[in-house]
């Protein structure tokens, strides 16, 4: 992003600033599981906004619109100078990040901000096309260009119906709400004049990096926890590898409690699918405290883990019991269905269920790169492969697409940002997913910040008692940037910039 004239003086000041007064320094994961609430608070009112169905072909769908959700709060806002707090919704119910990103609703009650979450088009209630939204041809208009011109539409417009014109715009958002973010600063920086991206894997999304890190890094919270843990989970695999190879399906009935007998390598693929996702959600999810944010985890979970795994007299029956801390939390389920509790699709890391599934298969059959594999030497689950050629061969039988790698880097300039500005991008050492963004600041304004025992965007959640130090310092930081950036956006605004 290139910037000229006093557009640029207003951005070297802010960073001038900064430096001078303060340093440098995810729904797709959904899992079916009873007793899950997702009341909304009532802070925030649910609106809906007509937004255009195709902002990039005039003769597809002409002017046509379709109802956008958008959930909006004033409750802390100075009315006409306040900034504007905008989540750039992900892969799910915008529900569900409103209420698990209480930080941003904190940050607005000392900023006086208006705060916007916006549901992200083809999940949740923002479908174009209704229950056929997910046919073909109608699903092509899916992409991360279109979400992103309809966060642009939406916040102009409502920037004018509400008088706002003076207020400067800062986007959040936590994993692929968190690229979106980024993406936002990059191709309108005409309207947002910030980003604070929180466990935003932009490289690894855009096909950077080694298919081996993600599950790797997954097997380290584990193994750093006890490296007997680790073992525990190799060994129960193991186990489940020799029972499959003589076809002794009634034992891995019997152990792993299947509503339906396996009977087939395509039924043990998909088992192994199904407990490989367990443990990358209770990595992911390795919160200090328990919560009901895909799905319900308790505290520690990573522990729990571990302690179920060593504490079992069987090691099937441990790697069945530890699957349950994600499956089967209530305890209401009496066998696991292998499909039903888990769909295999083009992201090996898990597409969720329902709709919200099918939209976020599609988009890691385009645009999102996620051919990431276990191997069972880098990591402690079993071989499975997943290259270019099988996710082009999914995609095409799918979707009847063929992917195109590179794409997204080139879009949205993968690493070369230098020319960038003002952008945060948080990461939890606990997450799987941090080694794919970007771990270093690359500038005074784009600033990397670092949470020693943050999880999966821990710090995007409201502030809790039991939040490591680590997590309190990263939102100071954060909170303070963004003060920094609202106050010069704001005279850059005042002086008609």
């Amino acid at each position: 992003m290139n910037m000229t004239n006093w557009g640029f003086i207003c951005v070297v000041v802010l960073l001038s600033r900064y430096s001078e007064t303060q340093g440098l320094t995810h729904s797709r994961f959904q899992v079916k599981n009873h007793g899950y609430s997702t009341d909304p608070k009532p802070q925030f009112k649910e609106k809906y906004f007509p937004q255009i169905m195709d902002h990039f072909n005039f003769n597809s769908m002409g002017n046509g619109t379709y109802e956008q959700r958008y959930l909006i709060t004033d409750e802390y806002w100075k009315k006409g100078s306040g900034p504007i707090f905008f989540y750039t919704g992900n892969e799910g119910d915008i529900w569900e990040f409103a209420l698990n990103s209480g930080f941003i609703t904190e940050l607005a009650a000392q900023q006086r901000a208006l705060v916007i979450f916006a549901e992200h088009r083809y999940y949740g209630k923002s479908l174009p096309f209704g229950q056929d939204s997910f046919n073909i041809p109608e699903v092509g208009l899916l992409t991360v260009e279109q979400a992103l011109a309809d966060y642009a539409i939406m916040i102009t417009e409502l920037k004018q119906q509400l008088g706002a014109s003076a207020c400067p715009v800062i986007v959040f958002g936590g994993s692929y709400g968190g690229m979106l973010s980024v993406y936002m600063r990059l191709r309108y920086p005409n309207i947002v004049a910030g980003a604070l991206a929180a466990s935003a894997p932009i490289l690894s999304t855009a096909g950077m990096g080694e298919s081996k890190q993600f599950f790797q890094d997954v097997t380290s919270d584990f193994e750093n926890y006890a490296p007997e843990c680790r073992d525990a989970v190799r060994g129960a695999f193991q186990r489940l590898q020799d029972l499959a190879q003589i076809e002794d399906y009634g034992r891995i009935q019997s152990a792993f409690s299947l509503c339906k007998t396996p009977s087939s390598y395509k039924d043990i693929h998909q088992l192994n699918g199904l407990l490989r996702n367990a443990f990358t959600l209770m990595a992911m999810l390795d919160y200090p405290y328990s919560t009901h944010f895909m799905g319900s985890m308790p505290a520690n979970p990573v522990k729990v883990a571990c302690d179920t795994m060593l504490g079992g007299a069987d090691l099937l029956h441990a790697l069945k019991d530890t699957a349950g801390i994600v499956y089967n939390s209530t305890g209401d389920l009496t066998c696991f269905d292998l499909y039903t509790l888990y769909v295999e699709c083009a992201d090996p890391t898990g597409c969720g269920l329902g709709f919200n599934s099918l939209a976020w298969d599609y988009q890691a059959c385009t645009e999102i790169e996620m051919c990431y594999e276990s191997n069972n030497v880098s990591d402690m689950f079993p071989l499975m492969p997943f290259t270019e050629k099988q996710r082009e061969q999914y995609c095409s039988k799918r979707w009847g697409v063929i992917p195109r790698p590179g794409w997204l880097k080139t879009q949205f300039w993968g690493d070369a940002l230098s020319t960038a500005s003002n952008i945060i991008f948080s990461n939890g050492d606990l997450d799987p997913w941090a080694n794919g963004g970007v771990r270093k600041s690359l500038s005074s304004s784009l600033i990397a910040i670092n949470i020693s025992e943050g999880a999966h965007h821990l710090d995007l959640r409201e502030a809790n008692d039991a939040d490591p130090a680590s997590v309190i310092k990263a939102r100071k930081m954060e909170s303070d940037t963004i003060a920094q950036w609202v106050k010069m956006e704001r005279k850059c605004l005042q002086r008609g910039f």
